[in-house]
């Protein structure tokens, strides 16, 4: 037996369910193949009806095929990695790294700062070593109330800090703790209950006061006197031009930073970077890279974690985790950064707007065989030396161990002057930053374009998703903000496939061909667009003429189409079940499959073809991170909030209406025509089933057009249009073309 001491720190174990879904697979590409062979010895003669249509169905089923080819290289072959923290504890637990933890926020209204301090302190408060632990909060709104809310947060600290330890809190972010406690049944000893009280009061009075400076709209002028940081705000002009605000709250290396129980605190820095209307800023990915900077002049940690700031720690052991892997003896030098999953505590029980579920329980794992999980922006563990731009190296082995900070004799203030320069808006000026340093720039996912170029430089990367989700943050609550965020999403992988560093050929060589087929897998979202539109239009359209365009009944041809279709959605359905859903929420997710193919990327697309023609740039759009108290009642009831007027809305609007009137014109012929029920039903039977099944799928939006009266149905003006379209093509369809 080995010794203890080259046991690893981590395990890796393959997905028990792969000869059951191999099999599944195997068929399904079987039924594929003979619907193709029934296409091409089919094809309508020159001058038949529906001659132009068959070859978009034959053109759509092609690339469905070859889109499902991709993901089979997520799904082919899974493995699930487990770690050891106790043999890291007992190997390392005096030589632990110092970790740089970044928590990013640009907007004050559409991301409150009690919500950002949540997320703040829950970070602060991991089950980790304090003198190691630095905590950047980057404010690209450079507003003075998220500074205040962060003097604030650093004073409840103090407090919650001992308390989180004491008591072993999970999760540490207060206000989920709160929420978790007032549901537990379990009652606590009369000392905690007592903790309990006094230190639920005290967060109670902290977010009073952000809440009532936010909502007078300044800060008390006793309040500014009392920090000199407020200072920085005198030569403020607005959010997009002001010079860099900076300040070290806490100073890890002083000894009067110390909690209630005099124990030390975690460093915490606040930074608003330099911005200038004439200079573009970069978004996100800028921050970051200023973050990197000037975490690297205070506190210098080796390991980097960057959370969004809805996204607050659920695990306080999530770095003993991510440790496992960096400083395993015989991998850990390989891996570039640990991916954890984005998980969600506001979903609904059925998922109304869908949620990554299936992505991170089973796609993730499939990349992790590759070592190439994506980086994903939130919830990510990296060496600080690959985000700058390292190479991998055999030869030189990179060490996860502690070295004493940088600027030990450095005082507060120099080290504030001397880290301002680093946040500067001209700093990266004639520098590889944002190329071949920090996270990329020009590019909506900055991250996945960026974890793609470190797997490129030779590192690994893994995927960790442990049994007690590492981060919890907040989902959509309406239509809307879901299809936004998808659009944003799509559209940045198109733009990375259309660019340099497309995996086809930025990825040839350096990483492998099921790593490459995985990226893609997400790359092109936004091209299903096409077939997904040919295929909820056509069939229904040729209802109107009587056209089939799918095999009989009756006919031999008609099983492969059977087949694949029950086996897909079968398979599909068991596998949400198997990751958690529930049967209504695999139910959501096929609609918003649907709405997301047939806006996201619809407009996705559009936006990014027009973009490298030149006509317009991209643009980061945050996710609302609140909603009305009636939204977030609706969303809780799991009622579909639209609410509003968008072209979006409009193109949903008017394919459901379309594929209604289809229905009802073909049902009316059917009824009063001379062929009867029965022969149409056996020629037609395909299309028939196609179009009621996405008449059902779109009840709630028939009801937002028509019944509902609460201010989350559709408004009357996309009613009118899209009736106007619809019928517009019906009418053309049947009597003009």
């Amino acid at each position: 037996m080995r010794e203890e001491r080259h046991l690893p720190l981590f395990e890796t174990t393959k997905a028990k369910e792969k000869v059951l879904y191999r099999f599944l697979t195997v068929s399904v590409s079987v039924g594929i193949c003979l619907i193709w062979v029934y296409r091409v010895t089919h094809i309508p003669k020159a001058g038949e009806d529906g001659r132009f249509s068959w070859m978009l169905l034959f053109a759509a089923e092609l690339w469905f095929a070859f889109y499902w080819f991709l993901t089979q290289a997520l799904r082919w072959s899974r493995i699930n990695r487990h770690t050891f923290k106790d043999r890291l504890s007992e190997r390392y637990e005096n030589e632990l790294p110092g970790v740089d933890i970044f928590v990013c926020t640009a907007d004050p209204i559409i991301e409150p700062p009690v919500m950002v301090m949540n997320t703040v302190l829950s970070v602060m408060a991991y089950d980790y070593p304090a003198e190691k632990l630095s905590v950047y909060l980057s404010d690209d709104g450079g507003s003075e109330f998220t500074y205040y809310a962060f003097l604030e947060a650093a004073e409840f600290a103090k407090h919650w800090i001992p308390y989180c330890k004491k008591y072993s809190v999970e999760p540490r972010s207060p206000a989920a703790y709160f929420v978790s406690t007032a549901s537990d049944d379990q009652s606590h000893n009369q000392k905690q209950a007592g903790d309990l009280a006094v230190i639920k009061k005290l967060y109670e009075d902290m977010a009073a006061k952000i809440g009532n400076a936010v909502n007078l709209g300044r800060i008390s002028e006793e309040v500014r006197s009392k920090h000199k940081g407020f200072s920085q705000w005198d030569s403020y002009s607005s959010k997009r031009d002001h010079e860099t605000i900076l300040q070290i709250v806490i100073d890890g290396r002083d000894p009067n930073a110390r909690d209630v129980e005099g124990c030390v605190l975690p460093t915490l820095v606040y930074l608003a970077r330099e911005k200038r209307p004439q200079i573009h800023h970069n978004f996100k990915a800028g921050a970051m890279n200023a973050l990197i900077r000037v975490s690297s002049n205070i506190s210098n940690g080796k390991l980097l974690l960057n959370v969004d700031c809805d996204m607050y720690s659920n695990n306080s052991k999530a770095i003993r985790d991510a440790l496992c892997f960096l400083m395993d003896e015989e991998q850990g030098h390989e891996i570039a950064y640990v991916q954890f999953p984005q998980n969600f505590d506001n979903l609904t029980k059925n998922e109304l707007y869908a949620s990554l579920r299936v992505y991170f329980e089973v796609e993730f794992h499939g990349l992790d065989n590759y070592w190439g999980t994506l980086y994903i922006g939130s919830g990510c563990f990296h060496r600080r030396e690959t985000l700058c731009g390292k190479k991998f190296s055999k030869v030189n082995k990179s060490e996860m161990k502690w070295e004493d900070k940088k600027g030990e004799e450095i005082g507060i203030h120099e080290l504030e002057e001397s880290s301002k320069s680093l946040a500067s808006c001209t700093f990266e000026e004639n520098t590889q930053w944002g190329k071949e340093m920090g996270l990329q720039y020009g590019c909506p996912v900055e991250d996945v374009i960026t974890g793609l170029s470190i797997q490129c430089r030779g590192w690994k990367s893994v995927y960790c998703n442990p049994t007690r989700k590492a981060f919890l943050g907040l989902a959509p609550t309406t239509l809307f903000q879901a299809l936004v965020q998808h659009k944003r999403w799509s559209e940045g992988n198109l733009q990375i496939t259309l660019s340099k560093y497309s995996v086809v050929w930025y990825g040839h060589g350096k990483i492998s061909l099921g790593h490459q087929l995985g990226y893609l897998r997400y790359n092109l979202w936004a091209a299903n667009c096409w077939a997904t539109l040919i295929y909820s239009t056509l069939p229904s359209l040729y209802l109107l003429r009587g056209t089939s365009l799918f095999p009989q009944i009756s006919s031999r041809w008609i099983i492969p189409f059977a087949y694949v279709i029950i086996a897909k959605n079968i398979g599909s359905f068991v596998e949400y079940l198997w990751c958690g859903g529930t049967t209504l929420g695999w139910w959501n997710d096929q609609r918003m499959w649907l709405y997301q193919r047939t806006t996201s990327y619809l407009f996705a697309f559009i936006d990014t073809i027009v973009h490298y023609l030149g006509y317009t740039d991209s643009a980061f759009v945050i996710t609302a991170k609140v909603a009305d108290e009636d939204v977030s009642e609706r969303y809780e009831k799991e009622i579909m909030e639209f609410g509003g007027s968008s072209p979006m809305f409009t193109v949903l609007a008017t394919l459901a209406l379309l594929n209604l009137y289809c229905f009802g014109w073909f049902l009316k012929a059917a009824i009063t025509g001379t062929k009867g029920i029965a022969e149409v039903h056996e020629t037609m039977s395909l299309q028939i089933l196609l179009c009621v099944v996405l008449i059902v799928i779109n009840l709630p939006l028939y009801e937002a057009l028509y019944l509902r009266k609460d201010k989350g149905k559709l408004p009357s003006s996309v009613a009118f249009k899209s009736m106007a379209f619809a019928g517009f093509a019906c009418i053309c369809f049947k009597f003009l073309y």
